[in-house]
């Protein structure tokens, strides 16, 4: 997934349709000159709708088409004819995006399925027509009942991804590395912090033509709870993953600290995160020798471990197995 074409946040405006107006038509044939009402229903006004699709990966298709504007109920007329309803706007999303009141910020609803359809913005329901007002003591009502308007509004469309293993660590703890060496994709990679601006996504074959969906995401930074560095951006991608990677490398100063300030991290964005499956992989140990990884192992956290070296090609059969077993419970 080419970086640039991935956009995980849109704000669209929204109008939803107007409902046809009821009408206040009367019987009038050659021999009923006095017949009563028969005015029909206006059709209501279309909807704006968000639907998933399993195709997409991206909110990229959303981010110049900023305006979605739903058809107009039309009137109803004579004979009980009721009016057509307005044409339903469908915006194709993937599967994970939340939708949310721009002004409000509340959490309308989320999108999970394929093919799951929810209305964004409900479009005005059509009027009665005078038929649904006449009684014995009425009998013939001239009025009837006008549509109701549309609503209009800003909504935000934000998407979190949907993968098995998240990869948790600092810039340049090899997260982006990693992902090339297991998967088939070609996140950017460079010495110097923040290279991988949004997630990128990888298909990590397993024994017996079995598979898992890794997400690549941006690095954490002390703080990043509080929007600092790419912060809040990517940390509601980890949400949605089944199991956390922690990834710390082998010349960190303090393994057990950093892990430590990793889970702070998640903690203060979401004490929910906790809860999740974790594990760890200590990377760039192609420089360690047995003994030293011997006395590393002695200060790791409480949580299964195992030292790797994408480049080296070093430990990555032993991830894989670490992993596959967490996310299956085997």
């Amino acid at each position: 997934m080419a970086s640039d074409n991935f956009v995980d946040y849109v704000k669209i405006h929204c109008t939803s349709g107007n409902g046809g107006g009821g009408s206040a038509h009367f019987r009038r044939e050659k021999y009923i000159p006095q017949g009563g009402p028969d005015g029909g229903d206006g059709g209501r006004g279309g909807h704006i709708i968000l639907r998933g699709n399993k195709q997409l990966w991206t909110l990229l298709h959303l981010k110049y088409q900023k305006h979605m504007k739903a058809g107009h109920g039309e009137h109803g007329s004579g004979q009980l004819q009721k009016g057509a309803q307005g044409e339903d706007k469908y915006i194709e999303v993937p599967l994970g995006t939340l939708a949310k009141d721009a002004e409000t910020g509340e959490t309308l609803f989320e999108i999970t399925e394929d093919g799951e359809e929810k209305i964004l913005v409900p479009g005005g329901r059509g009027g009665l027509g005078n038929d649904h007002f006449k009684s014995s003591t009425y009998q013939t009502p001239r009025f009837a009942q006008p549509g109701e308007p549309g609503q209009e509004s800003w909504m935000i469309l934000e998407m979190k991804i949907l993968a098995d293993v998240g990869l948790v660590g600092k810039p340049n703890a090899g997260k982006s590395t990693l992902l090339s060496v297991l998967s088939s994709a070609k996140p950017e990679i460079a010495d110097y912090p923040f290279t991988t601006l949004r997630p990128n996504l990888g298909i990590v074959k397993y024994r017996d033509y079995r598979s898992f969906v890794m997400a690549d995401i941006p690095g954490i930074i002390e703080g990043a709870h509080e929007g600092k560095g790419l912060g809040l951006r990517f940390l509601r991608h980890i949400e949605r993953n089944s199991c956390l990677l922690f990834m710390v490398p082998a010349d960190a100063d303090d393994i057990h600290e950093e892990y430590k300030l990793l889970l702070n991290e998640l903690k203060q964005y979401n004490p929910e995160l906790l809860h999740k499956e974790r594990l760890l992989a200590i990377t760039k140990s192609d420089m360690l020798d047995d003994e030293l990884k011997e006395a590393i192992s002695k200060d790791l956290p409480k949580i299964p471990y195992v030292f790797i070296s994408s480049v080296a090609q070093q430990g990555l059969t032993e991830l894989k197995d670490m992993i596959w077993k967490h996310l299956n419970h085997v």
